[in-house]
């Protein structure tokens, strides 16, 4: 996939989680240079504010017959499950459309730390806040159909604790059973589970669900690298990721891809987990246990309502 064959989105609204850095900064630069009305859904409103600013330089530089962009921001908080229904809501109130959700946003391998409702932080931050987000947004994309949902998962979901059946809904907050690189693993294997749960109970509707694996992307995501492994093994790791990772722009694709490819509609895809050199391999044996994407429905679902 290219930039160049991102369709014409004039008319669509999009949101974006985590869209001030990175690949979501990236994912909404592309969307909005495309005629996307674009959402910046993420905590801080400066640093949305100033990414505001620089797409929109961007934007005027590298695609000069675009049209105005228009980007706006929307306060999401996904390590705390009431901000993250608020900002659902917030955006409801507004009347509009919305045909694409992109699930961005995410944090890696963070030091062990409870969210605001007492949930280990990696998988409120990657799973929870952005089951809560979807589900309060779910009956605006179903009216706004044909429309996608895109989570952004992780080749990563394959280091979720084997020992512990990739998630034990038990232990989640028991920071003797797992690290820091297993507790990210066990947030990336909830993203696809997630996907193909939500997937099945949309599959008569024209909404299209679909999970992603960006790739090696240079991004702040490694930031907590010399947390886990030490400070040495944190130099060594960025140093590297300049080197020879993907920048943004490029490893946005894949979700770019699935956000807005005709294929994906035209071919009915949906509930599958795509990463950039081909454009589907099959995910981790857990991520293919329906009965497991179900106990993890089940248990979110009853997290959200309590």
């Amino acid at each position: 996939y290219s930039h160049d064959q991102i369709p014409d989105l004039t008319g669509k609204v999009a949101i974006v989680t985590g869209a001030n850095t990175g690949l979501g900064y990236a994912t909404t630069v592309a969307l909005a240079a495309h005629g996307a009305r674009v959402f910046l859904a993420c905590r801080s409103k400066q640093r949305a504010e100033d990414a505001i600013e620089r797409a929109k330089t961007e934007i005027k530089d590298t695609y000069p017959n675009a049209p105005a962009p228009q980007l706006e921001f929307l306060e999401l908080d996904l390590n705390d499950m009431n901000k993250s229904h608020q900002a659902a809501k917030a955006f409801l109130e507004k009347g509009l459309p919305l045909h694409i959700l992109i699930n961005n946003s995410g944090i890696m391998m963070c030091p062990f730390a409870l969210s605001a409702d007492g949930i280990e932080t990696q998988f409120a931050v990657n799973h929870m806040g952005h089951f809560v987000f979807t589900m309060g947004l779910l009956n605006r994309i179903k009216e706004s159909q044909p429309s996608r949902i895109v989570n952004l998962s992780s080749a990563g979901h394959e280091m979720a604790p084997a020992n512990l059946g990739g998630i034990d809904f038990d232990t989640l907050n028991d920071s003797t059973k797992t690290n820091a690189s297993t507790r990210y693993g066990r947030s990336k294997l909830a993203n696809i589970l997630f996907t193909k749960a939500l997937a099945r109970r949309l599959a008569n509707e024209r909404v299209y669900v679909n999970a992603a694996h960006p790739g090696y992307v240079s991004t702040e995501l490694i930031r907590h690298t010399g947390d886990e492994f030490g400070s040495v093994m944190g130099v060594v790791t960025e140093k590297v990721t300049r080197l020879v990772a993907m920048s943004p722009k490029v490893g946005a694709l894949t979700e770019l891809y699935v956000a807005t490819s005709p294929e994906i509609e035209n071919n009915d895809i949906r509930g599958r987990y795509f990463i950039p050199i081909a454009n589907e391999i099959q995910p981790s044996a857990f991520a293919k246990d329906e009965e497991l994407q179900e106990k993890l429905w089940t248990f979110s679902e009853n997290l959200m309502n309590e």
